[in-house]
């Protein structure tokens, strides 16, 4: 056992397998991931400045949903430029720090958006259920102090999972099976019981997800139970519309995640639904609400507009 501990030396780099299995597509992949990164942070960064610059857009759902686009880009920015770098890249090398850097804003990325699109369930529980008291139960103050909340929960949930990360020491090999690095395949590659890992993991990231799913759960058995309730026609088709996009949504999102957990618990890897999880999301998300949503398209049409009416201003003014 001396001998093993004083021969192996310490990792301070890892190398991301990623999609190494299939060099012959590394071109085409390049194309189609830089493509989805641009649309991505287009999508996410525009719909976050329409709704920062709009006033009509100024309302608890849209103070989300603009964090929940803003979170996305972060996701997606953590992610995929050094995916990209890999493809061409000779070693495939990141550091421990760039690790865990990586692993940090990816967390702290999807632990708001767990928060994020609870909230946005409840916001439409007292939209739909207690209509007359909405602007008392969801003031825009409250919708931005519980924003507030969620990226302090997050960055701190993000903090003490990589506290826990650099408590390890990594000596057996330095190949992660994956485009990035993730907590679970680091445990494997961790020479130190990860056993206090594995425990705050169950007692903050568990909680966490009960949480937000009860929430999201909860608010839109209440929903359905009003909308069922209504007699007008139009009044069911309304309420349908203003949170199908959200229910579309987090159906998306939590059966992914479920999804994703599954296969690392069982030790294998699924790089398919690892890349719908962190880089389709990200990219869905913003069309899934602006192209159900009659408020963001009439003010992207507002924007055109005056857009084109400043373009012909200013043709006619030179000539």
């Amino acid at each position: 056992m001396r001998m093993e501990k004083t021969n192996n030396s310490l990792t301070t780099d890892f190398i991301l397998v990623g999609f190494s299995d299939h060099p012959e597509l590394k071109t085409f992949l390049f194309l189609v991931f830089s493509v989805i990164y641009l649309v991505t942070m287009v999508g996410n960064l525009g719909l976050v400045v329409l709704i920062y610059m709009e006033c009509r857009l100024h309302t608890p759902m849209y103070i989300f949903l603009g964090n929940l686009a803003l979170m996305d880009s972060c996701c997606s920015c953590a992610i995929t430029p050094k995916m990209l770098e890999n493809f061409f890249s000779v070693d495939r090398r990141i550091s421990l720090y760039e690790c865990m850097a990586q692993f940090y804003f990816l967390c702290v990325a999807e632990t708001a958006d767990c928060f994020l699109l609870a909230a946005m369930a409840y916001d439409r529980y007292v939209a739909i259920c207690n209509p007359l008291q909405y602007h008392t139960m969801m003031s825009k103050k409250l919708s931005i102090q519980m924003s507030v909340g969620t990226f302090i929960a997050s960055n701190l949930h993000s903090m003490i999972h990589v506290g826990c990360l650099l408590r390890l020491t990594f000596c057996k090999s330095n190949r992660i099976d994956h485009f990035f690095c993730d907590i679970l395949p680091l445990y494997r590659l961790s020479c130190t019981d990860p056993f206090i890992n594995e425990l705050m993991i169950y007692i903050f990231s568990m909680p966490i997800q009960v949480f937000t799913i009860a929430t999201v759960l909860v608010s839109y058995f209440y929903i359905l139970f009003t909308i069922c309730k209504m007699k007008s026609k139009d009044g069911r088709g309304k309420a349908f519309s203003t949170c199908a996009s959200h229910f579309l949504s987090v159906s998306i999102f939590y059966i992914c995640l479920l999804m994703y957990i599954r296969p690392f618990e069982e030790g294998n890897k699924d790089i398919p639904v690892a890349v719908f999880y962190t880089i389709i999301i990200p990219l869905l998300n913003p069309f899934i609400y602006s192209l159900r949503n009659k408020e963001v398209i009439n003010v992207v049409k507002k924007v055109l507009n005056t857009y084109s009416t400043f373009k012909k201003s200013s043709r006619s003014t030179d000539h």
